[in-house]
């Protein structure tokens, strides 16, 4: 699996894994199989301690607790936690000090509940552009590699996206296939991401290839009975030009392609999608977005977020845009970020999931992603290397980290299983498929309803 569980999680089940701070929270300890099971009737003892109360005294506890096994052979207990943080629970038997092992849970702020994590890739591409796999593949590879939720967004095209919903609107699936398309327009080298927007960018436009492959057609280029009206060559550059007349836009910025990229940001917003700025540090001949615009769009922010991890393996690409990042940051500015792949084959490439966009929201819905990118509820992880790095707020990355670690590796293993299927059911490989995608629906919010007790 994507992420290997550790020994202790192996040994033993702890839930829920994510609660409220102040509030008392009753956490039970399951032993999974008789090796490491509990003796009846012995009186274990129980260390909690907040991993960010180091003081170089190792071990120390702040909380003690003694318990007997239940008759379900479980260790329950209670505890209140008084801020947020990771908390480290060491088991002992009684009377010894050498611990049979250490597990760890997390206690968030009020502001916390309601929000669980899900983890997705705004920027991936199919077939239907440079891609390798069908866009109903694509779905099911990434679902089997953990993925709650994504977007085909393949170049210049809308309707790949609308066609990976389709091959499953049939079936229940909690897999979320978002609406999508990177945005190419007619004089604009500049990349962007249409994450959700109820009608195609692309389609607007008559040169663009949504338009070449589908026409006028409506139903290929918007989930909305009457989208913007679409345009000539010519037509769309005059408002371009228009625009880049309004806008104040310093001399060594080129306005055209400025101005396309707000025409572009504003159309995606319009239609209540995310619009991403993408990649500019992919090494064509040289970096493909000159670093003074990039720095310019990262000081005016006419998009809705950055795209500061993508899909190459080379540091520059996801290395120099996290230090750009940071140096923003440093400046005293707040910008949204957001983690994806570019993926242009999902099975053995081993750049196809390392990047992705980890968000905490109320339910794994459009909106709801949109709105926690938007809102700085979310964090961004990077698998470039064997050790994972996340970039986003501090205290963000303490948490994710936490749920790479504790959580994901049993979340992923349940995607693995309904993505299977999804992949038997669209290509017709196991009569049964359908059947099994309605058993396993509805298993990861099983998950979310045992491991995290932050209901509002």
């Amino acid at each position: 699996m994507l992420n290997p569980a550790s020994r202790e999680m192996e040994y033993y089940d702890i839930y829920p894994k994510v609660f409220l701070v102040n509030k008392e929270t009753e956490i039970t300890i399951r032993p999974l199989g008789w090796q490491a099971g509990f003796i009846p009737g012995m009186e274990y003892r129980l260390t909690l301690r907040p991993a960010t109360d180091g003081d170089g005294l190792a071990k120390r506890a702040l909380y003690e607790y003694k318990v007997k096994p239940n008759a379900d052979g479980c260790l329950v207990f209670k505890h209140t936690a008084g801020w947020e943080t990771e908390i480290f629970v060491r088991i002992y038997k009684e009377n010894e000090e050498d611990e049979m092992t250490k597990l760890a849970v997390y206690a968030l702020e009020q502001d916390m509940a309601g929000k669980y994590p899900f983890i997705g890739d705004l920027h991936i591409h199919s077939r239907r552009s440079d891609g390798q796999q069908a866009p109903a593949i694509v779905c099911a590879n990434y679902r089997k590699w953990g993925y709650d939720f994504f977007a085909v967004t393949d170049h210049g095209r809308y309707y790949p996206s609308l066609e990976a919903q389709n091959a499953y609107k049939d079936v229940p699936i909690d897999f979320n296939i978002v609406e999508g398309e990177e945005v190419h327009l007619p004089g604009n080298p500049v990349h962007i991401i249409n994450f959700g927007s109820d009608y195609s960018v692309n389609g607007l436009v008559q040169e663009c290839w949504q338009f070449r492959d589908k026409g006028e057609s409506i139903s290929d280029r918007a989930i909305i009975e009457n989208p913007p009206k679409t345009l000539t060559t010519e037509e769309f550059k005059a408002e371009v030009n228009a625009l880049a007349e309004e806008l104040d836009i310093p001399e060594h910025i080129d306005k055209f392609i400025y101005a396309a990229c707000v025409w572009a940001f504003r159309h995606i917003q319009k239609g209540n999608g995310l619009a991403v700025y993408c990649h500019p540090f992919w090494i064509t001949d040289a970096y493909q977005i000159a670093e003074k615009f990039t720095d310019y769009m990262l000081d005016t922010m006419p998009c809705d977020a950055f795209e500061v991890l993508g899909g190459e393996l080379y540091f520059e690409h996801n290395g120099f845009q996290t230090a750009q990042y940071h140096k923003h940051i440093a400046m005293g500015q707040k910008i949204p970020v957001v983690g994806s792949s570019d993926s242009h084959n999902s099975i053995y490439n081993p750049s196809a999931y390392i990047g992705s966009t980890l968000v905490f929201a109320p339910s794994n819905d459009k909106k709801e992603i949109i709105n926690a990118v938007k809102t700085f509820y979310n964090v961004t992880v990077d698998r470039a290397s064997s050790q994972r790095r996340l970039v986003g707020d501090f205290r963000f990355v303490k948490y994710g980290n936490f749920l790479m670690k504790y959580y994901f590796p049993v979340h992923d293993e349940y995607c693995f299983e309904e993505g299977r299927a999804m992949k038997a059911y669209v290509t017709g490989s196991d009569d049964h498929a359908a059947e099994d995608l309605k058993f396993y629906h509805g298993r990861t919010q099983k998950l979310l309803d045992k491991y995290f007790d932050i209901e509002l």
